[in-house]
């Protein structure tokens, strides 16, 4: 591989018309190409791609092995396993070849882009050591196609899902003794993508690390499959239109531990995020929000907010919007939905239960709902159908149904 020079050229006659672009030299017969600057990522990342084939091990020595909690013990995103995997990336050489080697230290300059102005962005999976044996990812394409998504909004390279889901394979198999023997406990996954060169500049990174982490993980609530209360306070805002709402980057997430903490203050668990002035319900904590209710019709209908540029497109969102449709017991609608409509449905009976989801909790029950003044409570029946997502998407993580969503990992 040649070098890379980014120079302006014209397409047509106006100042509108002048395109950057990156011109690569390539080893071989067709010499160059001119890539525009904006797609010049992307395209770039495919014309150097890192490959599994190319994985190098480092493997700890006996010495550098660390201790394994007890099961019980495990706490979300604590301890963390005996090794990592890298791969970094340069615009004037691509990808480099990966790598797993012990868990270290990151060594950043302190001008690093990712420190400046948060070019950064991750993804969250989980390892499940199911009750057959069988180790098994869930749903590990579907993290990619949204961690692509997120790298392309931060202006980072994209890169070759299925070669990325073979290294986070080897990785958990170098540390599948790290996945916990419980059917309540599983192996979190990490994917995080830095921009690191150290320049100051507020532009598009010349320097990335690609590094994936492994935890292993209790329930994320100490509490367990249990009901937490809700602060919706409408000033403050989690995501609007043409934002990254939609995006899971950790510019979404900072902003939001302080209105975190004064919700638990208040005595809830978790903040009820509201957008614009009818109060749109968009996300709970960092869940997914789900309404299960009767409509004016009197029909049974899970309601959850659309994929609008305002929330996260989960990964367990998805799995039950798909679960509830081939079920075919009930009306199943993404619409937008006020906290006018929740309260006339509380007032009305018709509401019958509202629960979170997500990939840290799976599914969790919500109890009561504190707004302008006053705590509203939750109905919930049993059965539950909060209840019955959980035991459905437990079955699949630890192996007890076979689903094509859980994906071997040996």
């Amino acid at each position: 591989m040649g070098k890379i020079i980014r120079i302006s050229i014209r397409a047509g006659t106006g100042f509108s018309d002048l395109q950057e672009v990156e011109v690569v030299e390539l080893n071989e017969p067709n010499g160059w190409i001119a890539i525009p600057l904006k797609d010049s990522q992307e395209k770039y990342a495919s014309v150097v791609p890192y490959l599994y084939s190319d994985l190098e091990e480092k493997i700890c020595t006996p010495a550098q092995l660390r201790s394994k909690p007890e099961t019980a013990a495990l706490v979300f995103g604590k301890y963390f396993t005996d090794h990592m995997l890298e791969v970094s990336w340069d615009s004037g050489k691509g990808w480099a070849k990966p790598v797993i080697s012990p868990l270290h230290d990151l060594q950043l300059h302190p001008g690093a882009k990712v420190l400046h102005y948060a070019i950064e962005l991750f993804e969250g999976m989980k390892a499940y050591r199911g009750e057959d044996g069988r180790l098994r990812l869930f749903r590990p394409d579907r993290n990619m196609a949204r961690m692509l998504s997120t790298a392309k909004r931060s202006a980072l390279p994209t890169f070759d899902a299925e070669e990325m889901i073979k290294c986070i394979k080897r990785l958990i198999q170098i540390d599948k003794e790290w996945i916990p023997y419980s059917t309540t406990s599983s192996l979190y996954i990490r994917p995080t993508f830095i921009a690191t060169d150290p320049s100051l500049g507020v532009a598009s990174p010349n320097q990335a690390l690609l590094y994936v982490l492994l935890c292993p993980v209790g329930p994320y609530f100490t509490s367990g499959f249990k009901p937490i209360s809700l602060m919706a306070d409408p000033q403050y805002v989690r995501s609007w239109p043409g934002g990254c709402g939609a995006m899971k980057m950790g510019a979404n997430y900072a902003p939001t531990i302080y209105i975190q903490k004064q919700s638990e203050l208040l005595g809830h668990q978790q903040v009820l995020w509201l957008y614009g002035a009818d109060h749109q319900l968009t996300e709970v904590g960092t869940m997914n929000i789900f309404l299960f209710m009767l409509n004016q019709h009197g029909e049974r209908e899970l309601v959850t907010p659309p994929l609008d540029g305002l929330i996260l497109p989960g990964v367990t969102r998805l799995s039950l919007l798909e679960l509830a449709r081939e079920w075919k017991e009930f009306r199943v609608v993404e619409r937008t939905i006020t906290m006018t409509e929740v309260i006339q449905a509380h007032g009305e009976k018709r509401l019958l239960e509202i629960f979170g989801a997500g990939t840290a909790c799976v599914v969790c029950p919500v109890s009561s709902i504190s707004y302008q003044g006053r705590e509203y409570v939750i109905p919930r029946s049993e059965p539950s159908l909060s209840q019955r997502f959980f035991k459905t998407m437990s079955d699949i993580h630890y192996g007890r149904t076979e689903h094509p969503w859980a994906v071997d990992i040996e």
